[in-house]
Parts: C-alpha cells; sequence; structure tokens
C-alpha cells in the first residue's frame, strides 16, 4: 500500500465540512494499542467525528489490525499526526477550538456541563490507557472533562470512553 503524505494539521481542519473547517475533533495522544485506536475510528465515523488527530506516541491507524478493527473507516475519517500535544494545542485554541482533556483530576467538569456550555468548535483529547494524559496536556487544555462513573468504576476504557463522548458531543 501506498501511504499518501500526511497533511498538515491546520491545512486538514481547514479544509472540512466544504471548507467551511471541522467542528468537532478527536486527539489522541499515547493511545498505543492498535485495537484501542481503530475501534475509536469506527465511533469517530460513526459518530460524525470531523477529524483524528493523532501524537507520534500513538499507534499508526494504518497498522492491520487498527484498519481490521476500524472496518476500514480509518480511510473513512480524515486523520493526520501532530508533534508535541500542549504546543499544538495553541494554533487550536487560536482557532476557536475548546479543548476537553479526558482526565480524573479536582477541578474537571462532567461531560455533560462541557456539552451544556455550547462551544461551536471541540478538540477531545484522549491519553494513554495505563497513565492517562501527562500534566502539561491537561494544564494546557481550555477545560478538564470526565465522564461520571458509578459502581466505584473510575474510568472507561479509551476506545469506550472516545465513544460515549463521540455521541454526547455530536453536532
Amino acid at each position: 500500500m501506498h501511504r499518501p503524505p500526511l497533511p498538515d494539521a491546520r491545512e486538514l481542519l481547514a479544509s472540512l465540512r466544504d471548507g467551511q473547517g471541522a467542528k468537532r475533533v478527536a486527539i489522541f495522544d499515547g493511545v498505543i494499542d492498535h485495537t484501542n485506536i481503530g475501534a475509536a475510528f469506527r465511533s469517530a465515523a460513526g459518530l460524525g467525528v470531523d477529524a483524528v488527530l493523532i501524537t507520534p506516541t500513538s499507534a499508526d491507524p494504518l497498522y492491520r489490525r487498527a484498519v481490521r478493527v476500524s472496518m476500514g473507516t480509518v480511510f473513512q475519517v480524515p486523520w493526520t499526526r501532530i508533534g508535541n500535544l500542549p504546543q499544538a494545542l495553541g494554533p487550536l485554541h487560536e482557532a476557536g477550538y475548546v479543548s476537553g482533556a479526558l482526565a480524573l483530576s479536582d477541578d474537571s467538569i462532567t461531560l455533560d456541563e462541557y456539552v451544556a456550555q455550547g462551544h461551536e468548535k471541540i478538540a477531545i483529547i484522549f491519553g494513554n490507557e495505563g497513565h492517562g494524559l501527562p500534566p502539561e496536556t491537561i494544564e494546557a487544555a481550555a477545560r478538564v472533562v470526565k465522564i461520571p462513573m458509578a459502581g466505584g468504576v473510575d474510568s472507561l476504557n479509551v476506545a469506550a470512553a472516545s465513544a460515549v463522548v463521540f455521541y454526547a458531543t455530536r453536532m
């Protein structure tokens, strides 16, 4: 398979929605399991996420396991790789995106509260399966968001969490 060069993130986001720009972006930082990346792409495609941005520490969406789990949607959802995530958030914020880092912290708001804020453009950030997001990424995000859990469970698998967030934020 020939891999075309990946587009610049700003150009990719600006080109979507018939040139109107992406409204809803998913960012995966350090998600290393190809199954999780594939499942997240499938949810992104099925729930209308405009684009996916992936850091260098995340699994390759074109790895055969990711392609298989995604049911081929890695070829449907526009995506590219970005560099240092805290630095990459600056241009996203300048472009009007309100980033939401999924993390358990004292200052986090619920996913429902984030959605109720009615942001026109959002960038949701998902972290590593075991360690979550690095502190510098959480600090650089505009909001820290959590999915309320019951039964003593503290969090969901990143693929399941992405599906919940994509559904709740559909536009």
